[in-house]
Formats: structure tokens, C-alpha cells, sequence
């Protein structure tokens, strides 16, 4: 079967294609089918048992238990027997195999966990100790909405995508695009004997890099897919064409900007040579064309230029829908409602389970009832009676036997920077300013933090990156901030105020660090005077807390400025001076900002 090639945009080929590459190498891509259940799904998850006869594969459901999916005790065959019993999990019946996850958008965290574990180490790991459960995994993915999100942690794990959406039922009749088991079987056993050209990992890299993604597993994902796509077409050496499918496949649902053509971007200056101090005679025939050769062997060896092909054969192979919604899947970032993802730790019955906990019981716990049977039943030998057993009860609890749900809701911190790019600011030192934010945007890279950053000047505010996790992003566009013209502080605090509300409101915490002289003098409606824009200021600032928002203020002005100090009291924010402060002293202010947001929002 020879994977098929893009003459045109064809949902159900493209299906056909992962679904094969999956076969091929279930550990090295994992497959993510995204949209609702329906005859496509239906008819790809049983294709799918089709060309793996020999394979173990296993349904996991949304509710699995801990012991099922891990091993651990059987607690009937142990109360039957009166000895321990142990059972095997499901992760260990499936190695050699696949898992299929059910509802995999609501799935536990926990589970979730384990899951990941056996993907990344070729292990599971339960009460039995280690045992080998080299896997691949198939999501089916249902979540209409942010609200229903996949775990990003499972997510990046899961290489291949698939829009079931994108593909039509009258796609059902063209069956025989789908892959033949003896192709997989004959792709398997070649697999390994698949060579990759030295430039094409650099590619890979670099077309992710483009597309906004900062994730190195999509990149070995999507070189494990050409790889296997180059199995399926009997090639022992991955082609352009294959590092084109693997980004169509793996990078493409995943990206969030749309890099630039060739054309599009600015040339790099380039310095003059120097003329050379001794002229040397001009080469003869011959040498000059082999001269010629070796360079543009050079020129098609660059990795660069390789990159920017594949990222055309791309362009050219799907509609210009899907990169306009790449576009506005970007811009609309911060509109999004709540993804049900952030969350805060927490007892009782509110959270996500997060393992069990031995002792006394806390106002608000819940028993785990087979969780405390299955402590009791291995030392029920030495706690019955001598005598007249058959009148004792059938298993003895003690108070030490039992467990407590631990349940816990945790919550993601965004940073937000403002950045005051005004005249007064830039002649101050807004460079400096930028400095200081790198190191603090490293320091947000460290705790996992996301990061978004707002820019002020001229007439009014722009939020020129959402909340991400994208080091890379966030350094490119606060290096482009330009500096000049007037201070409207108010609205940039406004816009700080909408981004931070639109992460409570989606359950994270957000936590503002502003750099600015506190010197407005433009007021909301783009007119000037200092006397309208500091009162607007004052009146933003206490927005902040009012809505209980943590929030530094750092003082990018030569010297402190008395308005800058009472612009941070009004926001009931912690006051830095840049002079009085190295980068790491604001780091350390920014860091300490985002500790206070989590320990408040523990309760």
C-alpha cells in the first residue's frame, strides 16, 4: 500500500494516511480522533483492529479504576482465597499493542498520569512494581469546546491528528484508500532499516518554529511519521514528500501562527568582503564549473531552504481556509471562554481525585471504600478470633486500614507584562526595560507559567500575544516593540484588566507585572493632558484591586517617581524601582508575585 499522495486536499486520504503510519509504529506517533462519534470513527477504529490481528488492543473507559488500569489486589479472588491475590493492568495486557481511550477529553488526571508514563518509559508502574507495557495510544477526542480540552500533557504525547469533522460520510464509499494489513506488516518489518538525511531533522525544527510550536515531542513525532510513511512506500530514505506529510499530519493541527514565505521576510544585511590582500589567477574552465557544482550542492543542501519547501508543499496541498484559521485562531485567543482546565487545589469533594491519603478523617473527605477493604484484607490471617470464626464478620477495618480521596484542582498562573512603550519611557530606558523582562520571562519559563504581553503608546493599548507558554513567541514580539509618542496608561491597565479577567474567568490565576515611569498624559479617547489621563489612571489602577488581581509595578523612570508609587498603591501592587534594582531582584519580585497568587488561591 503506498501512502497516498496529496494532489489535492482530501480529508479521507489524509485519514488513510495516519491511520497507516499509526499501524506502523503505534509507540513512535500515537493517534488523537478528534470530533464526535459517528460511522467514520467507527469504521477507522475497526480498519484499525484489522491491520493489527496479532496486536493487543485495549479500550480504556473514562472511568477506569487505578487498580484495573496499573494492577494491584484483587480483592475478591483475595477475600476468596485469604491470601493475597494479585491482578495484572490493563497497560501490561496491551503491551505490544495499542490502548483506546475513551472520552479521552474527560478523562482523570491521574489516570491520565499513568498513562503518560507507560508512552514515555515502555513501563507500568503499580503496586506489583514495574512491569512492560510498551504501547501506542488512540484519543477519541469529543470535546466540542475549550471547555472539554484534552490534557495538554496527553495531547503533546499523541503525534498524529485527525479531523473527523473534515471528513464526510460519503467518504465511507471509498474504502479502499484505507491501508492492507500485509502493507503495515511488510512497512514494520522495514521500518527500522528507514534512513533519515542529515538535514532533515533541522527542517522539522525549524517548520515547527515557524508554526508557533514549542514542543520538541510534535518534532520527533513528526520525524517518526515520515519515517514510517517512507516504510509504507517501500523507500529505505525519507523524502521531501514524507517530511511534508508529517507536518501536514502532526505540526499543522497544532500550530498557532503561520510562518512567513520566503518573500515575506526581510533579508538579513549582509557585510562586504574584504578584497584579498594578494589577487590570485582566475581558475581555469573546468575548476570554475566544479566550483559552481559544490555550491549548489551547498545551496540545496541548506536546511533552510529545505524547511521552506516543505512548508509550500504544504500551502500548496491545502486550502487557504486553514491557514486563515490559524490567523484568527490566534487573534481570538484571549475571547475564548473558560477551558475547565485551570484549577486550584483542594479537600473535600470538590477537584479531581489526586491519589489517597492514610489517617484520621477531615471535615468534607470521602471514603475510598475498596481502597480501605484492599488495606484490611492481606492482615485479615492474623485478626480473626481463634475461635468461633464463622460468627466474626467477614473482614475486620481498623482505623489504620483507612484511605481518604486526596482531591485536588490545580491552577495554572499567567503572567501578564505591560509594557510602557511611550515616548518618555523609550527615552528612559526601555531597552533596559526589555532586558529585564527576558530574564523575567525565563524565570516564567522555569515554573511552567504562561506569559502574555500588552503594549501602551501613542493613542491607546494592544495585547500583542495571548497568554502562552511560548518563550520564543513572547521574546520575538516584545523585541518589536517600537517606543515613541504619548503615555496612555489608562488604557493599557484597561487592556491589562481584560486579559486577567479572561484568565480567571477560564479558572487560572493571573498575575500583572507592569513597567512603566507613571507618567500618563493621554486619556482613554486618544486626546491630550496629564490632569484627565492620571485621574483615568488612578480610577484603572483600582480596578486591580478591587478584583483582588496580584499584581508589581516596576518604576522604569532614572529616578523614582512619587506618581509611579501611588499608581502601585492604587493597585494594590508591590513597588520596584529599575534603578534601585538589578534583573534579578525584579525576577525575584515577579516570582514572588506568582507564589502569593498560588497560596491565595489554595484558600
Amino acid at each position: 500500500m503506498t501512502v497516498p499522495e496529496a494532489t489535492g486536499y482530501d480529508p479521507w486520504s489524509e485519514a488513510a494516511s495516519a491511520l497507516a503510519i499509526f499501524a506502523v509504529d503505534p509507540p513512535g506517533t500515537g493517534l488523537r480522533l478528534r470530533g464526535r462519534s459517528g460511522p467514520v470513527r467507527d469504521a477507522l477504529l475497526e480498519h484499525l483492529a484489522e491491520l493489527l490481528p496479532q496486536t493487543p488492543l485495549r479500550r480504556i473507559p473514562v472511568g477506569i479504576d487505578e487498580t484495573r488500569l496499573v494492577g494491584g489486589l484483587d480483592l475478591g479472588a483475595t477475600l476468596a482465597a485469604a491470601r493475597p491475590v494479585m491482578q495484572s493492568g490493563l497497560l501490561a495486557e496491551a503491551h505490544g499493542g495499542a490502548v483506546v481511550i475513551a472520552m479521552a477529553e474527560r478523562i482523570e488526571r491521574s489516570t491520565c498520569a499513568l498513562i503518560e508514563a507507560a508512552l514515555d518509559t515502555g513501563e507500568s508502574f503499580g503496586p506489583a512494581g514495574r512491569v512492560p507495557a510498551r504501547i501506542g495510544a488512540v484519543a477519541l477526542d469529543e470535546g466540542i469546546d475549550e471547555d472539554e480540552a484534552l490534557a495538554p500533557s496527553l495531547a503533546d504525547r499523541l503525534g498524529l491528528v485527525i479531523d473527523l469533522d473534515a471528513v464526510p460520510m460519503s467518504a465511507l464509499s471509498r474504502m479502499e484508500l484505507l491501508p492492507e494489513h500485509a502493507a503495515v506488516a511488510r512497512a514494520r518489518r522495514v521500518l527500522s532499516d528507514v534512513a533519515v538525511p542529515d538535514d532533515a531533522f533541522t527542517a522539522l525544527v525549524e517548520i515547527a518554529a515557524g508554526f508557533g510550536i514549542d514542543s520538541l515531542r510534535a518534532v520527533l513525532a513528526a520525524l517518526r511519521t515520515a519515517r514510517a510513511a517512507a516504510a509504507l512506500d517501500g523507500r529505505t530514505m525519507v523524502t521531501q514528500a514524507d517530511l511534508g506529510l508529517a507536518a501536514r499530519l502532526v505540526l499543522l493541527p497544532r500550530a498557532v501562527t503561520v510562518p512567513q514565505s520566503p518573500d515575506e521576510r526581510e533579508p538579513e544585511p549582509q557585510e562586504p568582503e574584504p578584497a584579498p590582500e594578494n589577487p590570485v589567477e582566475e581558475p581555469e574552465s573546468g575548476s570554475q564549473e566544479n566550483d559552481t557544482t559544490d555550491s549548489d550542492d551547498s545551496e540545496n543542501d541548506d536546511p533552510g531552504s529545505l524547511a521552506d519547501a516543505v512548508v509550500e508543499a504544504v500551502r500548496a496541498v491545502l486550502p487557504p481556509e486553514v491557514f486563515a484559521a490559524i490567523r484568527d485562531r490566534a487573534k481570538g485567543a484571549i475571547k475564548s471562554g473558560a477551558r475547565g482546565r485551570g484549577d486550584m487545589p483542594a479537600s473535600g469533594r470538590r477537584g479531581r481525585p489526586a491519589g489517597l491519603r492514610q489517617g484520621r478523617q477531615r471535615p468534607g473527605e470521602r471514603l475510598a471504600v475498596l481502597a480501605t477493604l484492599r488495606a484490611a484484607a492481606p492482615r485479615q490471617a492474623l485478626r480473626r478470633p481463634a475461635v468461633d470464626a464463622e460468627a466474626s464478620p467477614l473482614i475486620r477495618v481498623r482505623p489504620e486500614d483507612f484511605r481518604f480521596v486526596r482531591r485536588k484542582i490545580r491552577r495554572r498562573v499567567a503572567t501578564i507584562f505591560v509594557v510602557d512603550a511611550s515616548g518618555s519611557a523609550a527615552l528612559h530606558r526601555l531597552a533596559e526595560a526589555k532586558g529585564a523582562v527576558e530574564l523575567m520571562l525565563a524565570e516564567c519559563y522555569v515554573r511552567r507559567d504562561e506569559v502574555a504581553l500588552i503594549a501602551f503608546r501613542g493613542p491607546g493599548a494592544e495585547t500583542l500575544l495571548p497568554p502562552t507558554r511560548s518563550l520564543a513567541r513572547a521574546k520575538r514580539a516584545l523585541g518589536a516593540i517600537p517606543g515613541g509618542g504619548g503615555t496612555p496608561l489608562a488604557s493599557g491597565l484597561d487592556e491589562a484588566l481584560k486579559v486577567a479577567a479572561a484568565v480567571r474567568k477560564r479558572g487560572d490565576t493571573p498575575v500583572v507585572i507592569l513597567l512603566t515611569d507613571g507618567q500618563a498624559n493621554v486619556a482613554r479617547d486618544g486626546r491630550g493632558g496629564r490632569a484627565i489621563a492620571g485621574e483615568e489612571a488612578l480610577a484603572a489602577a483600582s480596578g486591580f484591586r478591587r478584583d483582588g488581581f496580584d499584581a508589581v509595578l516596576i518604576d522604569t523612570a532614572p529616578r523614582p517617581q512619587p506618581r509611579a508609587r501611588e499608581i502601585a498603591t492604587a493597585m494594590g501592587a508591590r513597588y520596584v524601582a529599575l534603578p534601585q534594582a538589578d534583573a534579578g531582584r525584579m525576577a525575584q519580585a515577579a516570582s514572588a508575585a506568582a507564589r502569593s497568587a498560588r497560596l491565595r488561591s489554595t484558600g
